[in-house]
């Protein structure tokens, strides 16, 4: 059974709250690095992070240009760039065009970290007001990774999820409380020998 080396997550209107809830409970034993696109107004990340940081098992941080997805850290992607992981697991910041209205896009970021890590890969969709991630998820999905949709009739904001849905698919359909519970126990089981 293929290892899991990532997790990345999107989400967007509602999303610090939906963070909030599943960032304590993503604590598998063996830590993967997990890679953030969330939209928001702010330029300035710092408080999202340190309000993050608070309540996660890991410490969160804003990703940065040439650094390595990181093991047990979760990468915000800037506001204002697109965040991408190379096979190498260096991540890469872009002021490309928005996508689906935004930048950070994660499209963007699902596509490139599904061409990464393959079958080795969770992508998880929360709520949200546009389509962003739904394309990126089936890329995750299409290339053996692994599909997390938030439930959409618990979500704050149900586009994305449903969105998602629609275009990708998913291996679980769950709420925000057992979305960290589930990806931990993915990565653990399939960490063993």
């Amino acid at each position: 059974m293929t290892s899991i080396d990532a997790v990345v997550i999107g989400c967007s209107a509602g999303g610090l709250q939906a963070l909030k809830q599943i960032l304590p409970t993503l604590c598998p034993t063996r830590a993967v690095p997990v890679l953030v696109a969330c939209h928001t107004a702010s330029d300035d990340l710092r408080g999202l992070c340190d309000l993050l940081s608070a309540v996660s098992a890991w410490p969160v941080r804003e990703a940065r240009e040439r650094e390595i997805a990181a093991p047990g850290v979760i990468q915000m992607a800037p506001s204002g760039y697109h965040l991408l992981v190379e096979r190498s697991g260096e991540l890469s910041l872009s002021i490309d065009p928005r996508v689906s209205f935004a930048r950070p896009s994660i499209d963007v970021l699902f596509e490139s970290a599904a061409i990464a890590y393959g079958t080795r890969l969770v992508g998880v969709v929360m709520t949200g007001a546009n389509h962003d991630g739904a394309q990126g998820l089936a890329r995750v999905r299409h290339g053996g990774g692994i599909g997390v949709i938030q439930d959409p009739d618990e979500a704050e904001v149900d586009v994305m999820p449903r969105a998602a849905l629609a275009q990708a698919g998913a291996d679980q359909v769950l709420p925000l409380v057992r979305i960290g519970p589930f990806v931990s126990r993915l990565i653990d089981q399939r960490s063993e020998p």
